[in-house]
């Protein structure tokens, strides 16, 4: 199959070539942002320009509801969607021209590597997690600022309000632990670092978890923007209208349930994980606090409990854990007694912070 096919069958329809001044610019300009974003990993400017400059960008049709631009890699073009303003376009670049530098091809220009994401015969694992690593790349380079959003029916806060929501907030609760660096070192040069630090934490079962369900908010993403499509084109009182919208209505409820399954898992297993590593009362304090920050990140919907409960089985642990540690490692009967005179209190306070995100 020829490449405009191939481009043709995801909704890409070639314009026109982008004018060469424009490109060029937009070359440089992406090159210098991400050396000055990024000094720690010493790229060359120079070097990366040119590799940048082996990509060839142009303007075309796309069906809507798709992303503004597009990375093909067996051609290494871009594709910018018609309707994006001039002045826009470096931005929508910064994401694309990230896909290329990950580029990882053997010999025969089989596709192995991007990113985060791994090609075995072409069929990919982690592709919702390298598009959400490109996207925060992308938007540390740009400048934007986490904002609170809600998607089908989650309150949350991303930072990527506009593109990848939910796959970014979710990343954020990964680098809450990983810290955000070791994801730059495996967005921009396609090392497993990441992944290890993950699976060292949890698991490789929790790793291979999380990728799936990642996976799947993106499948569903996909597939509503190829329903809407479909239901723009019937005629008003067509039939399939209702059909098509209970799907979409369905697929939502779908992405809504794997957002919560992906967080609970992120919650419990990291967690868990410093949990176990707790040796003194300055670590106790220590992870005290990261609990607490960690309820900022959180995605809340109309009856979702987890963390809350999470929150309060754990600080009664916690004391536990503070009467054992002050009494030398060594077990009392004060120390066995699990009462907790603030789990009321605690209980009160959580529900209060998700109503009031909630009602945001």
């Amino acid at each position: 199959m020829s490449i405009q096919k191939e481009l043709k069958k995801e909704g890409i329809e070639i314009i026109a070539k982008l004018d060469s001044l424009i490109s060029n610019d937009i070359v440089k300009n992406v090159s210098r942002r991400i050396v000055e974003t990024f000094p720690s990993f010493s790229f060359s400017q120079e070097e990366l320009c040119k590799e940048l400059s082996q990509i060839t960008m142009y303007r075309a049709k796309m069906i809507e509801g798709m992303a503004e631009a597009n990375y093909y890699y067996k051609d290494s073009s871009i594709y910018f969607n018609e309707n994006i303003d001039y002045s826009d376009i470096e931005e929508f670049a910064i994401h694309e021209c990230i896909h290329h530098i990950q580029k990882i091809q053997d010999n025969d220009g089989k596709l192995l590597k991007l990113g985060l994401c791994t090609y075995n015969n072409l069929k990919p694992t982690g592709l919702a997690l390298n598009e959400a690593a490109v996207q925060f790349t992308s938007c540390i380079v740009i400048g934007v600022d986490s904002d609170f959003e809600k998607f089908y029916g989650i309150s949350l806060v991303t930072p990527s309000p506009s593109y990848y929501p939910l796959e970014c907030s979710l990343l954020n609760q990964l680098i809450f632990f990983t810290g955000n660096d070791i994801l730059f070192k495996s967005t921009l040069f396609s090392t497993d670092d990441f992944k290890n630090k993950i699976i060292e934490m949890t698991s490789e079962k929790t790793y291979k978890k999380i990728l799936v369900l990642l996976d799947s908010i993106l499948k569903y993403e996909e597939k509503i923007v190829i329903l809407n499509n479909k239901a723009f084109s019937l005629k008003d009182g067509d039939s399939k209208a209702d059909s098509i919208n209970k799907k979409i209505e369905t697929l939502k409820e779908k992405i809504a349930t794997n957002y919560i399954k992906t967080q609970n898992t992120i919650i419990k297993e990291f967690f868990e994980y410093e949990f176990n590593k707790i040796s003194n009362l300055e670590e106790l304090e220590q992870y005290r606090h990261k609990l607490s920050e960690f309820s900022e990140l959180i995605g809340t919907t109309e009856d979702y409990t987890f963390f809350d409960n999470y929150y309060i089985e754990t600080m009664n642990r916690l004391e536990h854990k503070c009467n054992v540690l002050e009494n030398g490692g060594y077990e009392t009967a004060l120390s066995k007694k699990r009462s907790n005179p603030i789990l009321a209190f605690l209980q009160r306070l959580f529900k209060f912070r998700s109503s009031k995100k909630i009602d945001a």
